[in-house]
Order: C-alpha cells, then structure tokens, then sequence
C-alpha cells in the first residue's frame, strides 16, 4: 500500500468514528478498504489497531495528501457517511469539517459531495 493509500484510509478511520461510534458496517468498510487498497498483513493490522481508537479530524494525516487525494478522501468520506445506511447530522457537519481542513474551496467541494452523497443514496436502494 502506498504512503497516500494509507493516509487516506486513516482518515476515513476517523470519519467512522464522527458520530461517536465505530459501528460494525464501519468496521466492514475499512477491512473493505483494506483490500482494495492492497495492504500487506503488517499494513492491515496497523489500520486495524488503529482504527480501535476513536479518531477525529486531528488525525487526518495532511501532509501526506496531494490535491487528487483530498478530493478522493473527500468523496470516499461522504459514501462512509451512509455506510450504516443514513447520514447523521454529525457526519454532515463533519464532512463540512473535513472539507474545510483539507483546503478544499466549497465551490469545488460542494459538486464532489453532492455527487457522492447521490450516489450513496442509489447504492443504499440496492441493498
């Protein structure tokens, strides 16, 4: 996995942990990050212990996150949001956090998220 793969799933970590819980559709998302990511088992359980403790937007791990990468964190960060099948208002608010700390313009965010948020929505109808 490679450095900017990392930082990405940690900070998604910290997005399921934005409503105070790190619930079981959670915990499955980031072993499916895992393995799309292509981690190594040493990898694996360094996100995995990692994850085991609440995380917020001061874990979000910036300097190793391009431009390219804050958007995709961005987008995979709103799709995390539904994982457990609605988004609660403080996933929203924390999303809103999130954009603002990765220095990402709304005008250039807000496509991104609605984008994301509609394509969650479609995925929750096929489950």
């Amino acid at each position: 996995m490679q450095e900017q793969s990392m930082a990405i799933v940690k900070s998604l970590v910290s997005v399921a942990w934005a409503d105070g819980e790190f619930h079981d559709a959670e915990r499955e998302m980031v072993e499916g990050l895992i393995a799309a990511f292509e981690a190594n088992e040493d990898q694996a359980k360094e996100i995995r212990a990692y994850a085991a403790e609440r995380r917020t937007l001061d874990d979000v791990p910036l300097g190793e996150l391009g431009g390219e990468d804050r958007r995709a964190l961005l987008q995979h960060a709103v799709l995390l949001t539904f994982v457990d099948g609605e988004q609660h208002e403080a996933e929203k608010q924390y999303i809103a956090a999130l954009r603002e700390k990765l220095e990402i313009p709304e005008a250039e965010s807000e496509p991104i998220i609605q984008a994301a948020e509609a394509r969650a929505r479609r995925l929750l109808t096929l489950l």
